[in-house]
């Protein structure tokens, strides 16, 4: 849940944006509205105002206090800087091709908020590793799709074979900012927006982490190509489409060909698949799954013994004795470090207050977490308001 805030900081932050005729702000609470899927009693209701009411501050033709804003933004789940600015344009594509009639899902709404923030911070200080990108070529085959992923280790830091750790630090370099949030089993693996400079993406963690792991590095193919917005409901295609190889991209990310053609061989031959597949799979932190389809994908196993290594499942005991360290990356609510770092440096150098500081944080820090500040000595006191 979004922390709300104070009739005084919305007013002082309200000051500081673009004029907004009435019949611009009408226009965009009616469409915040209609995403969320209320009608305009269903608003009327929530924000205790007359249903006509509503109708004429949507038509420009009544005008809205600070307070009913606040309670209208609440009710519809948005924050109230939404009604004052024009969303991204790949947004607005978006959502012109989602049309009308359509409610706005889970990741829709959450990418929209984070993208929201992330112009925002941008705005106000450049954030570390954003800048203007040229975008790669789409891959045309499988092949292209693992020589992509090569590229694209080396391009976030890693070397050709080493376990991709710490994502979210890694993805950072290269200009995407990485989150999670839990929106629900019945809820999209992931999704990513392009922005002027530098991408979001958003991965839900219900799922369990090796999927997690999977989604991110799909939604990087997806940035790395300059896929302006996509949403994906999950990252298992198995067809000759982008999507199908943007998978195969993920996979053999996370799964270099160089490792699998040099250890898998010698397990097989000593006959202990199931041993070699925990060792693999928890060395480089995968699913079974993944392991399944990528050594498939490279002629090393048949479908029958894919199968069986799909069923496999990694014991306590086996992390004890092959000395594993399992990864939980991107459990819960989760933000990429440089992201936060930004948040910090804007709140001390004062140019965001406590409570939006912690609405920006997203529940990962308390109010004791930031620090105090020192106050303002006399003399600077009479420069800011001279």
């Amino acid at each position: 849940m979004r922390r709300g805030f104070t009739a005084s900081a919305m007013c002082a932050r309200i000051a500081h944006m673009s004029p907004t005729t009435p019949h611009s702000l009408g226009a965009r609470v009616r469409a915040a509205r209609e995403r969320r899927g209320m009608s305009q009693q269903d608003l009327a209701t929530a924000v205790g105002l007359e249903r006509t009411m509503v109708n004429r501050i949507e038509g420009g033709q009544r005008k809205v206090t600070a307070l009913e804003l606040a309670s209208i933004a609440d009710a519809l789940g948005t924050r109230m800087q939404s009604f004052f600015t024009e969303p991204a344009p790949a947004l607005v594509s978006h959502r012109s091709a989602q049309g009308l009639d359509t409610t706005e899902s889970a990741v829709d709404h959450l990418l929209a908020e984070l993208l929201a923030d992330v112009e925002f911070l941008h705005g106000l200080h450049p954030i570390e590793g954003f800048g203007v990108r040229d975008p790669w070529e789409q891959p045309k085959s499988v092949h292209e799709a693992d020589d992509m992923a090569a590229r694209a280790r080396e391009h976030v830091g890693y070397t050709a074979t080493e376990p991709v750790k710490d994502l979210q630090a890694h993805l950072a370099t290269a200009g995407l900012l990485l989150f999670s949030r839990n929106f629900g089993v019945d809820a999209a693996d992931a999704g990513t927006v392009l922005l002027a400079e530098g991408g979001i993406s958003l991965v839900n963690s219900t799922p369990k982490v090796g999927r997690r792991r999977l989604s991110a590095v799909h939604e990087l193919g997806h940035y790395l190509l300059a896929d302006e917005y996509t949403v994906d409901w999950r990252t298992a295609h198995t067809g000759p489409d982008i999507e199908g190889r943007l998978d195969r991209f993920a996979r053999a990310f996370l799964l270099p060909a160089a490792v699998l053609l040099q250890e898998w061989p010698a397990a097989a031959h000593s006959g202990d698949v199931r041993t070699a597949a925990v060792k693999i799979a928890g060395t480089y932190l995968v699913d079974m799954s993944t392991l399944a389809r990528r050594l498939h994908d490279l002629e090393l196993v048949d479908a029958s013994t894919a199968n069986d290594i799909r069923a496999v499942q990694t014991t306590q005991t086996d992390i004890i004795t092959h000395d594993l360290y399992p990864s939980d990356e991107m459990a819960g609510t989760t933000q990429p470090r440089v992201y936060q770092k930004h948040v910090i440096a804007l709140f001390e150098a004062e140019k965001l207050s406590r409570e939006r500081t912690l609405d920006l944080l997203d529940g990962t820090f308390d109010d004791d977490d930031l620090p105090d500040l020192p106050p303002r000595q006399e003399q600077e006191i009479w420069e800011y308001v001279s």
